[in-house]
């Protein structure tokens, strides 16, 4: 009998592992091109990195959201902060993460989020990430220039206040 009951366990074990095996889902594809390959421009300026700063809290003061907002270089370097009165404290630290972030990856912090979200949690073993929206790259004539991060709100609401100022750069 105890023979009997062990290779039917065998069995099942072998059968279970075999279709969790089967259904494994395929590796990603290797892209062509490189990703985010977008070149480094010269940095912004102080001025630049104030209007940015300006428009990002023009956009929350319109939406009553109280924001910590950090512009840097394209190194990730600061070079502009700004926070908003009532703003919690940890979102002046988070700010500048995001910005940090989206300028040395040259991509929105939004991408390490939804990778996160859809199953590639080792995207937080890079050094660096920040897995939320609200941090943009700002690009000027195809080139980073710098990076714009926003904390205070949601990550959504975060993401909307980093594009307000990202978006006066063409």
């Amino acid at each position: 009998m105890r023979r009997f009951l062990r290779a039917s366990l065998t069995t099942a074990v072998l059968f279970f592992a075999g279709s969790a095996l089967a259904q494994a889902p395929a590796p990603a594809p290797v892209p062509d091109t490189m990703p985010f390959d977008i070149p480094y421009g010269t940095p912004i300026s102080l001025e630049r990195a104030k209007q940015v700063a300006e428009a990002a809290m023009a956009e929350a003061k319109k939406r009553n959201w109280k924001d910590a907002i950090a512009i840097v270089g394209p190194a990730g370097d600061l070079v502009y902060f700004v926070k908003m009165d009532g703003t919690q404290y940890a979102s002046s630290r988070i700010a500048e993460d995001k910005a940090h972030a989206a300028a040395i990856f040259r991509r929105p912090t939004k991408v390490f989020f939804d990778q996160m979200e859809t199953g590639h949690p080792y995207i937080a073993t890079l050094a660096g990430v920040v897995a939320s929206d609200g941090g943009l790259p700002i690009i000027e004539s195809g080139k980073v220039i710098g990076a714009i991060g926003i904390s205070g709100g949601s990550g959504p609401q975060d993401g909307v206040i980093a594009k307000a100022g990202a978006d006066t750069v063409k």
